[in-house]
């Protein structure tokens, strides 16, 4: 594998790290897990679109620029290296619109992804249940079929960006008397603030509603809003998990900021007298250097044609559980201080707690390596 750039690779990076340099606030925004910093983060949303570097690697008809998987990977680079805010959109751009590329229709495709690129409208993922966090198939909110569309009720909680989204999309039990758990599922979409909904906020750790839960009472959603054929939404969903598993959710690039900055934060605060702080920062160093490597390789088999698959989750295990290193490595050298202050590290730490639950658990994924990609028996669950 070739990890030199080519010289169109050098000429994007450029103009991208120009533009970055001229836009990205000097300030961070405030967390966007409040109200406030929620407008702020959409507001910069429509900035980066309105540049076209929101969606750059979406065609060119829906905001983006085309590019490959390899300059979406410098992309990145320049973006986090940059110090730009975090993406209030990542649900819609890197979960759903892969979904709607895959699965959608030309109609909803051209309805639903320019309003998603500018950050017009934000998208929550509506999935897990009270009863149905990782085994998805267990759901039992149900899609019922009426005139001109469907019927939704139930509970969907631990649903990220819902406080404050627009839109949401999950997966429905639309026929209960299918053979199998996960046969008879329906993919849709549906408005946050349309009539039947409620949105609960769920507060976090430092109170702060990165959640919600969505009570449904025959929450009408009409035809147009089925991603795929009805009954196959299980299908269509494991698509969805390849991408929020794999490279899309979580770019080297982030990761390879955060150890930049672990380093410098270790040059003013660290003790040179503590051998064993001083090789977590070595360490989280080398763990952004081999997720760079090992995304550089997933991005080659994937250029070549090959799907994501189960090698997904060896990603989705390595970010979740480095990420959660890496700020407890920042949290150290900071002292207690570091953890009460309202800043970038604590405010990530908080984040990082829930990496190994969401987009599937991590006892979930390791069952899916050793089952699918180690070859050994299934485990009792």
């Amino acid at each position: 594998m070739d990890l030199s750039y080519t010289r169109t690779e050098e000429a994007f990076r450029a103009e991208a790290r120009e533009w970055l340099r001229d836009h990205v606030p000097a300030e961070p925004p405030p967390s966007l897990e409040t109200a406030e910093g929620f407008a702020a983060h959409r507001a910069w949303e429509a900035e980066l679109a309105a540049a076209r570097w929101s969606v750059v690697s979406w065609p060119e008809e829906y905001g983006g620029r085309g590019v490959d998987l390899a300059r979406w990977l410098v992309f990145e680079e320049e973006y986090w290296a940059a110090g730009a805010p975090g993406r209030v959109s990542q649900n819609g751009v890197q979960l759903l619109a892969p979904t709607l590329f895959d699965h959608g229709t030309a109609e909803q495709r051209a309805r639903i992804l320019p309003p998603m690129a500018t950050g017009e409208t934000i998208w929550a993922q509506a999935w897990s249940e009270p009863e149905a966090g990782s085994d998805l198939a267990s759901l039992t909110s149900r899609a019922v079929r009426t005139d001109g569309g469907w019927l939704l009720s139930g509970l969907k909680t631990w649903s990220s960006r819902a406080a404050f989204a627009d839109r949401a999309f999950g997966i429905f039990r639309s026929d209960p008397e299918a053979d199998r758990p996960h046969r008879g599922l329906t993919y849709l979409m549906f408005d946050l603030r349309a009539r039947g909904v409620t949105v609960r906020p769920i507060g976090r750790l430092d109170g702060k509603p990165a959640f919600a839960e969505l009570f449904l009472d025959e929450v009408f959603v009409p035809d147009e809003d089925v991603i795929g054929e009805p009954g196959q939404g299980w299908r269509i969903a494991m698509s969805t998990t390849g991408n929020e598993r794999g490279l899309m959710l979580r770019s080297p690039g982030r990761f390879l900021a955060a150890a930049d900055r672990l380093v410098r934060l270790w040059r003013s605060e660290g003790d040179p007298g503590d051998p064993a702080l001083r090789e977590r920062v070595a360490d989280a160093v080398i763990g952004a250097r081999a997720y760079q490597l090992f995304t550089a390789g997933a991005a080659a088999r994937l250029a070549a044609g090959a799907p994501s698959g189960a090698e997904s989750s060896l990603n989705k295990v390595f970010w979740s559980e480095y990420d959660l290193a890496l700020h407890e490595t920042a949290l150290d050298l900071l002292g207690p201080e570091g953890e009460l202050a309202d800043g970038a590290w604590a405010e990530g730490y908080v984040f990082s707690l829930a990496g190994p639950l969401y987009a599937g658990t991590n006892e979930i994924q390791r069952d899916i390596i050793a089952e699918r990609l180690l070859g050994l028996p299934k485990g009792r669950r």
